[in-house]
């Protein structure tokens, strides 16, 4: 999310938390203000939005507004509750993990797809966190208020996270990741036929200027941070690809917009547009067959398979690696067969 949490209530209303911020760009068209948060936030339904406004928790510029208020360029807009925000809420959670390797230092989780990694918006419970806090005490804080989490994956993507159980780990494992020396490598099926059997795809990453739910690329590196993305073909299966994807950097949704960003967009990717049939034949059987991988894969086809970094106290190289889930497996199987007839 594109979200500023602050962590203290607010003074003028005894009650109130805020629990966004946004300031509105310099290119913003006159826009209704709940249409305006509804691409800001997150899981935000219009209703909740709608109630917020009537309560009078919508404000801009400081002042409360109703929902028909038109924002405009560099107007502050802020969405406040009576509930404080999420930090507060890390309620332990007694959810099982699959715990790939655990020491007093750290531990290794394989994440099932579906699970959000950390509360926010829409998502109060039920995380990794929540089983993280459960499972261990006293984790280590990070800037974020998002206690041993080092780095993260995208809900609907599965695979592997190191989690830092000390602040020592947490300082050691964080320097790798901002450093560039781990290892990642995710498995992706995307849609097309790849042009080049490797490469590397190279773009500035940053919010998209319209949808604020997407990330975009800036190729001229005017805008957004640097992202750097090396990718190997590992199967052609017709009209789509399985491929490696080895990240350099690891910024917001980088995998998903970089495939998009060069026309092979991640398998049933509902935010990017891959959830329809992108490629192949106009057949009413093959749009049936499509339909029917959808079910068999009902996410992104996207999988954090490998995870290798230095261990922050025995400074042992380490290396994990992961099998592709079942239902990602489920569905390259059946692209496999429909590739051979």
């Amino acid at each position: 999310m594109d979200s500023q949490e602050n962590l203290e209530p607010n003074d003028n209303d005894n009650e109130l938390y805020e629990h966004h911020k946004f300031v509105a760009s310099k290119g913003q068209e006159p826009l209704r203000v709940d249409k305006f948060l509804m691409n800001f936030i997150e899981n935000a339904t219009r209703n909740k939005i709608q109630k917020a406004a009537k309560s009078g928790h919508i404000w801009v510029n400081d002042a409360i507004v109703k929902q028909n208020y038109k924002v405009r360029a560099q107007d502050e807009v802020k969405v406040m509750f009576e509930h404080p925000p999420y930090e507060f809420l890390l309620v332990p959670e007694d959810i099982p993990l699959d715990i790939v390797y655990e020491d007093d230092a750290l531990l290794v989780v394989n994440k099932p797809a579906g699970m959000v990694v950390h509360p926010g918006h829409g998502n109060y419970s039920g995380t990794l966190i929540n089983a993280l806090v459960f499972h261990i005490e006293n984790l280590p804080e990070n800037s974020n208020e998002r206690p041993g989490l080092v780095h993260r994956i995208d809900k609907d993507t599965s695979g592997l996270l190191v989690i830092a159980k000390t602040e020592q780990a947490m300082t050691h494992l964080s320097k790798q990741f901002f450093d560039k020396t781990t290892e990642r490598e995710y498995v992706a099926l995307v849609w097309g036929d790849m042009e080049n059997d490797s490469g590397t795809i190279e773009g500035h990453l940053a919010r998209h200027p319209k949808n604020r739910l997407q990330m975009h690329v800036f190729p001229e590196g005017d805008q957004g941070k640097e992202a750097v993305t090396h990718y190997k073909v590992l199967e052609r299966l017709g009209y789509v690809t399985l491929v490696s994807c080895k990240l350099e950097t690891g910024r917001t949704h980088q995998i998903r917009v970089h495939l998009k960003y060069i026309g092979h967009t991640l398998f049933n990717d509902e935010r990017y547009g891959g959830d329809k049939a992108l490629k192949g034949t106009t057949f009413t059987k093959y749009k049936q067959f499509v339909d029917n991988t959808f079910k068999v894969l009902p996410r992104q086809a996207l999988h954090a398979k490998t995870l290798g970094f230095v261990h922050p106290v025995t400074k042992e190289k380490m290396r994990f690696d992961t099998e592709i889930p079942a239902d990602m497996a489920n569905c390259i199987e059946k692209w496999r067969g429909y590739s051979n007839h």
